[in-house]
């Protein structure tokens, strides 16, 4: 079950989403934008890479408990 991250989007319409991209660019100038929006790049990677990672956790947990209850099934050590 993959979410797009900007899912929210595509319930903005053009007008919305140029109203917001002007006031980003009042906010923040043009000269900030791209130093914006790699910071922004950088944080959704490591939020994905974070979430990725406690996905892969959870999926740990629950194989080994159902190891650890299979009867004769030790959890292996890794």
């Amino acid at each position: 079950m993959h979410h797009t991250p900007l899912a929210f989007i595509g319930s903005l319409g053009g007008q919305e989403i140029v109203v917001i991209f002007l006031i980003v660019l009042l906010l923040f100038g043009a000269k900030k934008l791209p130093e914006l929006a790699r910071g922004i790049g950088k944080s959704m990677g490591e939020f994905k890479k974070a979430r990725e990672d406690f996905e892969k956790e959870i999926t740990r947990a629950e194989t080994d408990v159902q190891i650890k209850d299979a009867p004769g099934k030790e959890p292996k050590e890794s």
